[in-house]
């Protein structure tokens, strides 16, 4: 009986190490097909320090979106998902504005978070090329909210305020 024990562990052993090895091998596998996929669709958030983000904003005279978000943040993933993602929106937001997202909790985000404070998750603002907002919304926004926002600013010139 002991002997059947000792086989039957063995074997477990072994299928269990079998199958970790093959989902490892798997998650190896799927790794190298996402370098490979085409680029993201949706709204093309610039990844750079501030002052060249203001530059930018400056040279290209238009308004800075961005998207104060953290890692733990529910409603800021469902606007990644499934806000930023849309064709309608990302058409707009990539015409009109320099898109930026910070985690606020790390990196440049720590420092931005003092300049820019915040009551909630996700905090959407509108910065002019000085650095100053010229408007801030909290809280999940809808695709419907974030074009009716983006229409609102286009009436403004960016120069002009």
């Amino acid at each position: 009986m002991k002997g059947l024990r000792k086989l039957s562990l063995l074997v477990a052993i072994v299928t269990m190490t079998f199958a970790v090895t093959i989902a490892a091998e798997g998650n190896k596998a799927d790794g190298n097909k996402k370098e490979e996929k085409a680029p993201e669709k949706g709204i093309q958030f610039t990844e750079a320090k501030w002052a060249e983000i203001l530059k930018k904003a400056k040279a290209e005279n238009k308004i800075i979106f961005f998207d104060a978000y953290t890692t733990w943040c529910g409603p800021c993933k469902m606007m990644q998902k499934n806000v930023f993602t849309r064709e309608d929106v990302a058409a707009v937001y990539n015409k009109n504005f320099i898109n930026v997202k910070f985690d606020m909790e790390s990196g440049e985000g720590l420092k931005l978070a003092s300049k820019y404070p915040l009551e909630a998750y996700p905090t959407l603002f509108f910065i002019n090329a000085k650095g100053k907002v010229v408007k801030q919304v909290i809280g999940y926004q809808t695709p419907e909210k974030m074009l009716d926002l983006a229409k609102s600013l286009q009436k403004k010139a960016p120069s002009a305020i």
